[in-house]
């Protein structure tokens, strides 16, 4: 249906380091959600697909487990969310959401990530607008006009699919996830969702070429080096 959609997460090693700075960004994560929305999964739904989330990225229960414990009990962290918007080497349009206990300390780091990668940070709204917040799915496939029936018999409401080289991809609305989840669950029975999130679709790519390339690649590493970073999302298509 006319858009090619790509994965765009920052990159990591599958190093001891990185494992650690993915249980750390699931655990605030799922300790800010649980605190606002409470801690059951079943009655918190952004909870429960957080923790499938987790689980599928490989985090160990006992992670999430004291995560949940940590937001039953009394005081701990106050955590904020705070994003920044912006514009990357290439003039890539760049969102940075974080969770933050300290926003001057969390807005110098990324600031400074954004310094020394030829880039500019923005205000709020500067490049947002640039992106859907969508749900989207992924899972091996051929057939999206049964796919679509399948959706559309659910009551979802579907912004997009797309069937590439034996992959179907699915967009829709943020609030429609679980709607969209439930149906293609019924619908492909054993033929597993790969790819599952809410995220923000990008709708025009920015081609980065030459030495911005490099410099890209050292901002995203810088950005997901910082503590405070839960996500990156960009627009940026490497030539």
């Amino acid at each position: 249906m006319g858009r090619s959609f790509e994965v765009r997460k920052a990159s990591m090693a599958k190093t001891q380091g990185a494992k650690i700075k993915v249980y750390s960004k699931y655990g605030k994560e799922i300790y800010v959600c649980a605190k606002n929305g409470g801690s059951d999964p079943e009655s918190n739904l952004s909870l429960r697909r957080l923790i499938e989330k987790a689980k599928k990225d490989q985090v160990p229960g006992h992670v999430i487990d004291k995560a949940l414990d940590k937001a039953n009990g009394t005081g701990g962290e106050n955590y904020e969310v705070a994003r920044y918007e912006g514009f990357g080497p290439g003039s890539c349009a760049v969102i940075v959401d974080c969770l933050t206990d300290n926003n001057s300390r969390t807005y110098m780091d990324v600031r400074q990530c954004f310094v020394k990668n030829d880039a500019k940070i923005g205000t709020p709204g500067a490049v947002s607008h640039m992106f859907e917040h969508q749900a989207v799915f992924q899972f091996k496939g051929e057939d999206e006009e049964g796919t679509l029936e399948a959706l559309v018999m659910a009551d979802v409401d579907v912004s997009d699919i797309e069937a590439d080289e034996g992959v179907i991809t699915v967009f829709a609305p943020h609030t429609e996830f679980f709607k969209v989840k439930n149906a293609l669950s019924d619908f492909l029975g054993d033929t597993p969702i790969d790819l599952e999130e809410i995220t923000f679709v990008p709708q025009i790519d920015t081609q980065v070429s030459g030495d911005d390339v490099e410099r890209f690649e050292k901002f995203l590493d810088m950005l997901n080096d910082c503590d405070d970073v839960q996500n990156v999302y960009h627009n940026a298509e490497l030539i």
